[in-house]
């Protein structure tokens, strides 16, 4: 049978690298009760105040239902709510409550220390320079 090289596969290397990492942060984030995806959602959501689960899903890179999906354990832990937005009672909003601020007041810390150990580990250089290959990656020819 032919060899595929499937250790040069780019998508089964970085999916590689995103369970390990994931479950590194996983780790470091268990103390507050939030898992790395949960805890990317709910400083979003903090970060912009109001939001759309659309929006979410765009600035999160998922699609509509994946980030609704994402956003249910969040809401039955009391982290956010649902609501009216503010600027058209029609549509639906985001928002952190108490509970969510008081979640992020625990993990914000650990979730520094799990940048600052992967730094450590990495050399802040090459950390900083993998965050700006996986944003500019493209995915077809231009």
């Amino acid at each position: 049978m032919e060899k595929f090289g499937i250790r040069d596969c780019n998508c089964a290397s970085l999916r590689k690298a995103a369970r390990r990492l994931t479950s590194f942060y996983d780790g470091q984030l268990a103390p507050s009760g939030l898992r790395a995806t949960q805890f990317a959602i709910l400083a979003l959501v903090n970060e912009m105040e109001e939001v759309s689960v659309n929006a979410i899903a765009e600035r999160l890179g998922l699609d509509r239902t994946t980030a609704g999906k994402n956003l249910r354990p969040l809401e039955q832990s009391g982290f956010v709510e649902v609501t009216s937005a503010k600027h058209d009672g029609r549509q639906r909003a985001i928002r952190v409550t108490k509970a969510g601020h008081a979640a992020l007041k625990v993990a914000v810390p650990l979730w520094r220390r799990a940048q600052e150990r992967f730094e450590a580990a990495n050399g802040p250089e090459k950390a900083a320079a993998l965050r700006d290959t996986l944003r500019s990656m493209e995915f077809e020819p231009q």
